[in-house]
């Protein structure tokens, strides 16, 4: 409310989205929405008066067939998780908003995902759909995403200690599948395990697809087929995180499957000492280009110890053997958004994530653990998880 000076704000849930025929994927709900209702849902909006300091939701209008089907949300159920306790239709709400521009001629909502256009998915069309009925009722909409991104990047008490329930069960599930790994014979086994462990055990599920990538699939950043046979002396890894209570947990380990070689063993011992060197740096106050600069010399001194790298300054060859960002937030979102800070703040949650990837050999090494920004510098919340071979 104070973001937007008294605005108006208005934010939709997702949609439902077609998986096959006449069958719906399963339903995520959009963050931005969630973090400001708890509502889990879909095509639900929450309407907030800055002026006012009030706050409606809109139910979405659901035919006798779904209510028989699927069941909805009733305005008693969404009034307890949200604590908003006045309720709109659809209709209501559109004769307040044209009432509304009496008052305001600034309406804010979701405006464009950054960086959509290098998507390979259709974008939910929830928000955009909301976008174009608030230019049609306001003579100015503006974008109040970034807004909510640095609201949602210092996260609170409560949300810290969800994160840390996410974390300690995927770390669980880690260790019982490196325990059972000299039996388990498919990527997909090693899915199945972690998926069953975290169901059982009170998780929503998984919080992103799970990355099992055995020898050579590992360097396929964003593998998850998880179908193909594990070798005996090769590396599997491992990607994987828990959702509980609406927070993600996002930790990499990579095992050796069988007697790990030599030169596994070696770029293994490389990737954990940068991890650890890289974690040192993180404090509050740091410049994030500060930090940034000095973890490419990191990375690029572990690739020429290598002999991947023979100069610093071949960015090409640097970005051939990590070809990915050092971490990103966490939060809500696997990839939660920073809010395009300068510098690390208390309260951030991200992951450190140093990887090495070597086609030609058929390697591919990452190490990825979660850390707090503190007053006083930072705590790794999945340190308790041994980054061995």
């Amino acid at each position: 409310m104070n973001a937007t000076n008294g605005g108006i704000t208005v934010v939709t849930a997702f949609m439902q989205m077609q998986r096959g025929n006449d069958a719906a994927f399963a339903f995520e709900q959009e963050s931005n929405f969630w973090w400001l209702t708890g509502i889990e849902t879909p095509d639900w909006w929450v309407i907030i008066d800055g002026q006012r300091a009030k706050s409606w939701l809109v139910a979405p209008s659901v035919s006798d067939a779904h209510q028989v089907f699927d069941g909805s949300l009733s305005n008693d159920a969404a009034k307890r998780i949200s604590g908003v306790t006045d309720i709109l239709t659809q209709d209501e709400a559109m004769a307040m908003l044209r009432d509304l521009t009496k008052r305001h001629s600034v309406a804010y909502g979701l405006g464009e995902l950054p960086y959509s256009e290098h998507f390979d998915f259709m974008v939910n069309p929830a928000a955009k759909k909301l976008w174009n009925t608030l230019e049609r009722t306001f003579n100015d909409v503006q974008d109040c995403r970034l807004d909510l991104a640095k609201f949602r990047a210092i996260k609170q008490p409560d949300e810290i200690a969800a994160i840390k329930k996410a974390i300690k069960l995927t770390m669980d599930g880690f260790k019982l599948v490196k325990q059972k790994l000299p039996e388990l014979r498919f990527e997909y086994e090693i899915e199945a395990e972690f998926s069953y462990y975290f169901r059982k055990n009170g998780a929503v599920g998984h919080a992103y697809d799970p990355i099992v990538a055995g020898g050579k699939n590992a360097c396929t950043l964003h593998y998850d087929a998880n179908t193909d046979r594990l070798k005996k002396g090769t590396i599997v890894l491992l990607d994987i995180g828990a959702r509980v209570s609406g927070y993600a947990a996002d930790i990499s380990r990579s095992y050796s499957v069988g007697e790990p070689t030599t030169r596994q063993h070696q770029v293994h011992t490389a990737v954990e000492r940068a991890h650890k060197d890289i974690i040192s740096l993180i404090k509050p106050g740091l410049a994030l280009t500060a930090y940034f600069l000095s973890v490419d010399a990191i990375m690029k001194n572990t690739l020429i110890d290598l002999k991947l790298l023979d100069s610093v300054d071949d960015e090409a060859t640097y970005r051939r053997y990590f070809p990915h960002a050092i971490g990103h937030g966490l939060g809500i979102d696997v990839h939660d958004s920073l809010g395009r800070p300068s510098e690390f703040v208390p309260g951030m949650v991200l992951t450190v994530e140093p990887g090495i990837y070597i086609p030609e050999e058929g390697i591919g090494v990452r190490i990825e653990d979660n850390i707090l920004v503190t007053q006083q510098g930072h705590v790794n919340l999945s340190k308790a998880l041994s980054t061995s071979l």
